[in-house]
């Protein structure tokens, strides 16, 4: 997963700044490409010439010195950063979005994916100052690897949290981030809509969009889940969010950033979706004009979840009783909590046909079906291949297109519905593909 990866690893003031040089060997012994950010005090700890020998790649130091890379070029070089150690510094600045450094400028600059790791004194790290910049950071989008248990940097303190993450874990964590969400950049403001694109048609809506998958837990270690990577509900509350509505995202576990605009809730199992959608349609007493159900709920759940983790031992089998989630999407549909619901069908096998079942059964207006298996198409992919089939049997094969595209061939049917057209016919297209 790092294999060619372009990498920015930033170096921050703290004894742990030796793991950040180790850092640098592990993700280039992963064939990733590193280039280095050393703070001032980062300086205090490492030398720049170390890092360099490392990456074998100048080092950024200092935003104005001559000879320095370019922030803005380095940006739209990288496709993922990594800040470690991340002092608490660090973090305040990041989270306050402060630029008078060559760090805190870059970060700015780079709308990609970015993974803090933390190294601290344990009564710094448990601070609430601290923990709020955490949360602020992740709000933002960004990952925060906490640190993690063990020997601190005084002999004094002994033990406890702000221990920095060993390379190996790091370098997993970055693989991780990078595998599920595929570098995914941090959307920009949305231009001003062009005179009769269309742009604006669900002013004033009020749009709730489910995305993600959920997890269901074993014990604390394991879970149920799947492969889905969030791209096609994303692109779904930003293309809803362009046409000018209140947009409510209902997000499982994702890499995918917060899009601007949007109110997100992030939710881990179906019970906590179910709610968190529930809450969404009815918000502040308002019904929910539009709810589309793009998430890939996990269908069951363990009936019973382990305090502790399952250990292997000598059993060469477990077993386990699984009890069926509930169905958010036609509880939404059988209950009309919406003006207009869509639902997903994501097959391995089954037609199109089976998209229509669910929209008789669940009680939908429309259902988006698509094959995962078919090239192009299904988890982690920036295209997919669809057939969106309505309340009246009407079908319209999109072929193979970009999820966003999708996205707006899906809203310009929810907002025919919403003005009364149930003609069920494939709205007309420009020549612009809208």
């Amino acid at each position: 997963m790092l294999q060619s990866r372009r990498i920015v690893v930033a170096v921050g003031g703290s004894v742990a700044a030796y793991k950040g040089v180790e850092l640098v060997r592990e993700l280039g012994r992963a064939g990733a490409e590193v280039r280095c950010i050393l703070t001032p005090a980062g300086a205090r700890f490492v030398g720049a010439a170390l890092l360099r020998a490392c990456s074998g790649r100048p080092v950024a130091t200092d935003l104005f010195a001559p000879g320095e890379p370019d922030h803005v070029e380095l940006a739209a070089w990288a496709e993922a950063a990594v800040v470690a150690p991340a002092t608490a510094d660090i973090l305040g600045r990041a989270a306050a979005g402060q630029a008078d450094d060559y760090l805190g400028t870059w970060l700015l600059a780079f709308p990609g994916p970015v993974l803090f790791c933390p190294a601290m004194n344990r009564h710094m790290w448990s601070h609430p100052a601290v923990q709020r910049n955490v949360a602020a950071l992740e709000a933002d989008g960004a990952r925060v690897l906490p640190p993690g248990y063990g020997a601190l940097a005084s002999a004094a303190e002994g033990s406890g949290w702000g221990r920095l993450r060993e390379p190996e874990e790091i370098a997993g964590a970055l693989a991780a981030l990078l595998g599920a969400g595929a570098a995914p950049r941090r959307p920009e403001l949305p231009a001003p809509p062009a005179p009769g694109g269309g742009a604006g048609g669900l002013a004033g809506r009020h749009v709730v969009v489910t995305a993600g998958p959920t997890r269901e837990p074993l014990d604390p270690f394991r879970f149920i889940s799947n492969p889905s990577s969030g791209r096609m509900g994303y692109a779904l509350a930003e293309a809803a969010r362009d046409r000018g509505a209140d947009v409510a995202l209902v997000s499982g576990p994702v890499a995918l950033p917060a899009p601007r605009g949007v109110a997100v809730r992030r939710v881990t199992t179906t019970l906590e979706m179910r709610q968190a959608v529930l809450d969404a349609a009815g918000a502040g007493g308002r019904a929910a004009d539009v709810v589309i159900g793009a998430a890939a709920v996990s269908d069951f759940r363990p009936a019973e979840v382990s305090p502790v983790k399952i250990k292997r031992g000598t059993r060469a089998a477990l077993t386990l009783s699984l009890v069926a989630n509930p169905d958010i999407i036609a509880e939404v549909g059988r209950g009309r909590l919406a003006t207009v619901v869509v639902g997903f069908a994501a097959e391995a096998g089954a037609g199109p046909e089976e998209a229509e079942r669910k929209l008789r059964e669940k009680g939908l207006d429309l259902c988006v079906w698509n094959d995962v298996r078919a090239p192009g198409a299904g988890f982690g992919t920036d295209t997919d291949r669809a057939v969106i089939c309505d309340r009246l049997g009407a079908r319209e094969d999109t072929g193979t297109i970009a999820k966003r595209e999708l996205a707006e061939r899906i809203l310009d049917r929810v907002e025919r519905l919403l003005a009364g057209d149930d003609s069920g016919a494939a709205p007309a297209r420009g020549s612009d593909g809208r």
